[in-house]
């Protein structure tokens, strides 16, 4: 059964299983598989095979059970098959290596045959694991819905003072997993799990996990500490780490012999409650350990409105609009119209712009012009003609709005609300309309997740012609930020449509089972109005990254884009990581891919490069990487992917 109910996270975290260490021979491995899951396990962890077993001519596979004494069902949703452990594909003997290699396949085909989801490979023997990985890709060619997950501990060695003139060998059981991968052309049918024991590697080490294909992490009995109470517990590093692992989708499975000689504990013990009766059956021998990792999972905090909003889009690639090119469409408009925090932001920004603008001792003889550029249906006029009434303003708007669609719903709307004194709708492109008088202020919301990406500084640069010389434009500057990431899932999703194109266009998307490798840096930053006579919108920019201390080497799929904008002075606007406006969901980051991802050694930086082009009908992005590795230069002139003027 589920850990719990955690409100709108459906994701197979909530599901525990237990690693079977002893052979279930026979009619064992129904008995065992009841037991668990009549102890509140979901699934089991089981070796298929004896593992005593080695080929012999015409010998029978003796496997744990025949395929009819669980129903399909069950071996699809309750075992997780186990590789027998003695294989060793880069032993020095060979009969050894031929044997695992044929052992291996059977027992895949075995428990393929089942129709199991997903099977546990060994971890390899040493560093140097290329007949492993090779045998391993064969096989990954002809699976069609089954997953390996390749076992690795978590560690990483730190080096000591002591030892830093004898250069001893550095483990990090990343390295072993990325030499892996990289030999199986990251395969999306090849993922991690992850044996937890009572040391953990250095926070930032760990971090790099999360952007790797892990399914499930192996808490190891020996992980455990003990409380007062004579139970299970982890250290707060661990509790964090678990807590984490929940949040990104992965299983835990419950491992080793117990070390606590308890009954299952009752709720009441974990959460200091003393009136509790201990009368509980014992029912398995890890159940103590199960209990404990479930009360982990009851004890996070339900998932916040705007997270349930946006779980189905995570990482979920999505082309970024074509606002010039394309009208939008109505349900586009109501999504953004729904986010209440970026309008509550623009209406304090207009609210300021006005009193700067209009003094108190004028406000009763000054009408304020204010243009609303991009208008669509009107959520901008509505903030705009608020702020005039709590500021005591008095506001003449044009709404200026090139999709005749949304343009009807603004007549409607300014009918409706009895603004037709007060609100002037233009149907025009704001590049082309010429204004009967001088704006004030020019407020529009072209901001793209990069900032300048839907060309905002296009069309601003467009309108503010009909703005005053000292005009005020809200808002008055917006930059672009960048960071690499790690994010196996968004490189294997690009690289399934097996083609350049793919990887040479920038996505929206809401990121989830990312690695941040490095701060990020700003890209480019645009001030409107923009009066310089010889304004030009096409930037370059060179950032170098550190990567995080302790990190350890780390791969690059591409570089997670953001934007900060300031509206009106100390009212800003962003996704920036950093400084990010609360709970608002108007935009999702932007992932510029890399064609082939960039391997960064421990102490290495990465160097990367970015333009703005700009051309009479398109502007697009150009970006490389020259550090560590050159890459190629991503989408010259503009081949696969730019935005529409």
């Amino acid at each position: 059964m589920p850990l719990g109910q955690r409100a709108g996270d459906k994701s197979d975290s909530r599901y525990c299983g237990v690693e079977v260490l002893d052979f279930p021979a026979g009619e064992g491995l129904p008995a065992v598989l009841n037991h668990s899951l009549a102890s509140a396990f979901d699934f089991i962890l089981a070796p298929l095979v004896d593992p005593n077993y080695r080929p012999t001519p015409g010998a029978v596979l003796p496997v744990s059970a025949s395929d009819l004494v669980l129903g399909p069902a069950q071996w699809s949703n309750h075992v997780v098959g186990k590789i027998s452990e003695w294989i060793d594909l880069d032993a020095e003997d060979e009969r050894l290596r031929l044997d695992s290699e044929l052992t291996l396949k059977q027992e895949i085909a075995w428990a393929s045959h089942l129709s199991l989801q997903a099977c546990v490979l060994p971890a390899p023997r040493k560093s140097s694991c290329g007949n492993y990985a090779r045998v391993v890709n064969q096989i990954l060619q002809g699976l069609t819905n089954m997953h390996l997950w390749l076992r690795l501990p978590l560690e990483k060695s730190e080096p000591m003072d002591d030892d830093l003139d004898n250069k001893s060998e550095i483990v990090d059981s990343w390295e072993l997993w990325n030499s892996f991968r990289l030999l199986c052309d990251h395969s999306s049918q090849l993922c991690v799990a992850l044996d937890i024991s009572s040391t953990l590697p250095s926070i930032n080490s760990l971090g790099r996990w999360f952007g790797e294909p892990v399914r499930a992490a192996i808490l190891q009995t020996n992980a455990f500490l003990t409380n007062a109470k004579g139970y299970p517990c982890l250290s707060k590093r661990h509790q964090k780490l678990l807590t984490a692992f929940f949040n990104h989708s992965i299983q835990a499975i419950i491992s080793g012999r117990s070390n606590h000689k308890v009954s299952p504990v009752p709720e009441g013990v974990l959460s200091g409650d003393e009136n509790y009766i201990e009368d509980a059956p014992v029912r398995h021998a890890l159940s103590p350990y199960l209990d404990y990792v479930a009360y982990l999972y009851q004890r996070m905090d339900p998932l916040p409105e705007q997270e349930r909003f946006e779980i189905n889009y995570r990482d979920f690639l999505q082309s970024p609009l074509q606002p010039l090119m394309d009208n939008l469409e109505a349900q586009t408009y109501e999504t953004f119209e729904k986010d209440v925090v970026k309008y509550t932001q623009y209406q304090r920004a207009v609210a300021k712009a006005l009193v700067d603008r209009v003094p108190d001792d004028a406000v009763s003889t000054t009408r304020t012009v204010l243009m609303v550029v991009g208008a669509g249906r009107g959520p901008l006029v509505r903030a705009s003609l608020q702020a005039a009434e709590e500021t005591g303003r008095k506001l003449k708007v044009y709404a200026v709005e090139k999709n005749p669609n949304a343009v009807i719903t603004l007549h409607s709307l300014i009918k409706l609300e009895g603004w037709e004194s007060l609100v002037t709708v233009i149907s025009s492109d704001m590049r082309c309309w010429d204004a009967p008088e001088k704006a004030d202020i020019l407020v529009s919301e072209l901001l793209g997740s990069f900032g300048d990406n839907e060309l905002s500084p296009e069309c601003l640069d467009g309108a503010q012609r009909f703005l005053k010389p000292d005009g005020i434009s809200i808002p008055s500057s917006y930059t672009s930020f960048i960071q690499p990431i790690t994010a196996s899932k968004l490189h294997n999703d690009i690289k399934a449509h097996k083609d350049i194109a793919h990887f040479e266009t920038a996505y929206v998307v809401k990121l989830h089972r990312i690695a941040t490798l490095a701060p990020t840096q700003q890209v480019f930053t645009f001030t409107h109005p923009n009066f310089s006579a010889n304004a030009s919108n096409q930037r370059y920019t060179k950032l170098q990254f550190e990567m995080l201390p302790d990190m350890g080497s780390c791969l690059v799929h591409g570089f997670a884009g953001y934007f900060d904008s300031v509206l009106y002075k100390d009212v800003h606007l962003g996704i920036e990581p950093n400084t990010a406006t609360p709970n608002m969901f108007s935009w999702f980051p932007i992932f510029f891919p890399l064609r082939k991802p960039i391997y960064v050694p421990d102490g290495s930086p990465i160097e990367v490069h970015f333009w703005r082009c700009c051309a009479p009908t398109k502007v697009w992005y150009e970006w490389a990487v020259t550090t560590p590795t050159p890459s190629p230069i991503h989408n010259s002139n503009g081949r696969s992917y730019w935005v529409g003027l």
